[in-house]
């Protein structure tokens, strides 16, 4: 049980174990590479550029099928002879080498827009011309250097395809892993709602935010794996089915135990934004048989999750699964308060997401046990699935960029410039050790799109090289001239870089500098001097990187974001308005792919505004801004999400049915949004938010006799009321104008 509990941490905390299986695959190429060269008897300097090398090798390739790693390796293997050679070459033409350097630079950024084989095939030549700089390639040494280099790229093949193999479909199976237990984790914070009291419940909610944003995080992951880890697009599009399912079941069910908890029904935006107001009506009511039973139920869910029903026949986990899918009948509810109830309908509402990715994911399941409700469940899992298209919506054509608009030729020019500069500066400080100052400057504008990025990644490597002098001066000291000793720590740092680089650049910054403290000591060259060398080079290529990103074809932090935020704008109205018609009876459309590309539209903004929710950001009005705008659109997110999966049950459920009145409150959401977006755009906009009556209201039918919601489902209403809702108070901090209905509305 304790290996079990271990294994579903670890799966927990590392989703597809991508950050284990990188650390590992780098470290074992690089201790092979050192293995083979030890053997051969090369010098120390050359062991130096094998490891490195082969480290280059290893985590340049990002491409998902093996095939297309095999080719971008193999291309990148005379690519990097012909930077080393050019490197050696250069080395005594200073002049020269600085210009070919600098256009090396704008090549390897300018390569992105080629996809991730141009973006591999730049890190290598960089880099590989890099380690010339660092270890101080000759011509005449160039024939021992192609051997270290081949050594390198043939132990990164061996490490990455046979000793570390990784295949789209086994990586899917771990993130598919990943994404249960964390469903797990958010029932057990849920759990802790039904017991936390007023000074406890700040704590909890924030255990259940965490739960809820890193589940959402894992069903993007695997979204993005989908194509490549299946057999094929039925099977890929059932199983994003499912867990888009899942996700929206498990998020309800935390709303409806915050409602439980208070009088009112619970805000959405509780569940996504820290600080929002959290019901403090203390514990939940009913101590009683009611909440006994809720609890137990609640653990239940748990144990389903993670112990799936390879359960026997007879089994009590059988049995548990029958009990919390019968709650989905009205007659199957135990006697409780209103909320209470709402509660149990959650709960069977899971189980149900669970039994259907439970399917999608095993295969069929053994029914001998099954109940009439979990019969009847699997007869809806079974009539959704038949169906699900296969055919994918056609995406919208986008405006291909030309010239200096398109993002990958801005940066190449920026990072060039600042590079150049760089260069200059870095002579100054040093004519031999220039290059970092290059390094950092590049490296601040990988993965960077603003001016703010790039500043506050120039501040972390900062503070990650200053902690990792310390460490490397300590280190350093320790272990002296005992070569063996140093590479063997070398490599558990290199393991450490890349474990956390996808947490905390910081970090990784910490341990490659800890790590190059040793390699100077191996080279004979380490001294407090040249660390301290090392911080100032630093501070200048982020420097340099800074003001080439703010004076050179800049794009502003402010205007990337409001880019952005139109971008999930347009995501949000493409789902809802296509959700909304649908179940006004409209033709059905692609709404999962569509929900998904609004989560990685949101996803991107999230990223880009970093910057201005960063703790050191001295404009504390500003941050709270960002954060209040972004949390809004989460729960906008939320409901869009479940009016698109509840859109598609039309054809399978016959508690859910179209009802045309609903494109009242369509036409009204989406002139919102348009509203919203139009201001974004330009802020002299004179375009306004209308407020008005609920989206029951808008409803009511005006021929007497006729049921007043039709067969539309309760909960979509709910969704749709609350995406209204939040458009409103979407406007308020974006400063658009918000108005009266007109009188015709």
């Amino acid at each position: 049980m304790n290996t079990a509990r271990l294994r579903d941490r670890v799966a927990a905390s590392d989703p597809g174990l991508l950050r284990l299986a990188a650390g590992l695959r780098t470290v074992a190429a690089i201790a092979l590479t050192l293995a083979v060269l030890g053997l051969a008897g090369v010098s120390v300097r050359h062991l130096v550029a094998g490891a490195i090398a082969a480290m280059v090798a290893t985590f340049a390739i990002r491409e998902k099928q093996r095939a297309s790693q095999a080719v971008t390796l193999a291309l990148g293997l005379p690519l990097a002879l012909v930077s080393l050679s050019l490197g050696a070459l250069l080395s005594s033409r200073v002049v020269a080498g600085d210009l070919f350097f600098v256009a090396l630079i704008f090549c390897a950024v300018y390569g992105r827009r080629f996809g991730e084989r141009g973006t591999a095939l730049g890190l290598i030549g960089f880099q590989v011309y890099f380690v010339s700089l660092f270890v101080g390639a000759t011509v005449s040494g160039l024939p021992e250097l192609y051997g270290v280099l081949g050594v390198a790229f043939l132990c990164s093949a061996v490490a990455r395809f046979l000793l570390v193999p990784e295949t789209p479909a086994g990586l899917l199976e771990r993130l598919r892993e990943a994404f249960r237990v964390r469903l797990a984790q958010l029932v057990s914070a849920q759990l802790g709602l039904l017991d936390a009291g007023p000074e406890e419940i700040d704590e909890v909610l924030g255990a259940v935010r965490e739960g809820t944003a890193r589940l959402h995080e894992t069903a993007l992951m695997i979204q993005g794996r989908l194509e490549e880890g299946t057999a094929d697009e039925a099977t890929a599009r059932l199983v994003q089915r499912r867990i888009a399912d899942a996700e929206i079941a498990a998020e309800r069910l935390g709303l409806l135990l915050l409602t439980a908890r208070s009088a009112e029904r619970a805000d959405t935006l509780t569940l996504h934004l820290p600080g929002a107001p959290a019901p403090r009506a203390g514990r939940m009511p009913g101590r009683d048989e009611a909440m006994a039973q809720v609890r137990r139920d609640l653990e239940a869910l748990r144990l389903l999750v993670l112990r799936p029903a390879a359960a026997r026949s007879g089994t009590a986990l059988s049995q548990v699964r029958n009990r919390l899918l019968g709650y989905r009948e009205e007659d199957r509810l135990p006697p409780a308060p209103p909320a209470v109830q709402d509660v149990f309908r959650g709960i069977g509402e899971t189980a149900r997401a669970v039994l259907g990715l439970r399917i999608a994911l095993d295969g069929p399941q053994d029914e001998s046990d099954d109940s009439p409700e979990t019969a009847r469940s699997r007869e809806e899992l079974d009539a959704e699935d038949a169906v699900i298209d296969a055919g994918k919506a056609d995406g919208a054509a986008q405006e291909e960029l030309t010239g200096l608009r398109r993002p990958t030729t801005r940066a190449a020019v920026q990072v060039a410039v600042g590079s150049s500069l760089a260069i200059v500066g870095g002579e100054f400080l040093s004519s031999q050790r220039w290059y970092w100052a290059v390094l950092t400057c590049w490296i601040v504008f990988l993965n960077t799109s603003s001016t703010g990025e790039i500043l506050v990644k120039g501040y972390r490597r900062l503070l990650g090289t200053v902690l990792g002098v310390l460490a490397g001066i300590v280190l350093a000291g320790s272990v002296g001239q005992h070569t063996w000793t140093a590479f063997a720590l070398v490599l558990v740092l290199v393991f450490a870089m890349f474990y956390t680089a996808p947490l905390s650049y910081t970090l990784m910054s910490f341990f490659v500098t800890a790590a190059l403290g040793l390699l100077y000591t191996l080279l004979h060259t380490y001294s407090l001097s040249v660390l301290v060398l090392r911080v100032e080079e630093t501070a200048l290529g982020a420097a340099c990187g800074v003001v080439a990103a703010a004076f050179v074809l800049p794009v502003r932090t402010d205007r990337r974001t409001n880019d952005l935020l139109v971008t999930v704008l347009e995501r949000l109205d493409e789902v809802t308005e296509a959700a909304v018609d649908q179940l006004s009876g409209g033709t059905p459309v692609e709404l999962l792919d569509q929900a998904r590309d609004l989560d990685q539209a949101l996803a991107d903004l999230r990223a880009a505004t970093q910057p201005l929710t960063h703790p050191i950001t001295p404009l504390r009005a500003r941050r709270d801004t960002a954060r209040y705008v972004v949390a809004l659109l989460e729960t906008c997110a939320y409901h869009a999400r479940s009016l698109a999966a509840t859109a598609e049950l039309l054809p399978t459920h016959p508690s859910i049915a179209a009802d045309p009145r609903l494109r009242r409150a369509g036409r009204r959401i989406g002139d919102n949004i348009a509203a919203i977006a139009a201001h974004v755009r330009d802020e002299h906009s004179t375009a306004a938010v209308e407020t008005g009556p609920s989206i029951a209201s808008l409803l009511d039918t005006e021929v007497p006799g006729t049921p007043r919601f039709g067969r539309v489902t309760d909960r979509v209403l709910r969704h749709v009321q609350r995406l209204d809702e939040t458009l409103v108070g979407l406007a308020r901090p974006l400063h658009v104008p918000v108005s009266a209905p007109s009188p015709k509305r």
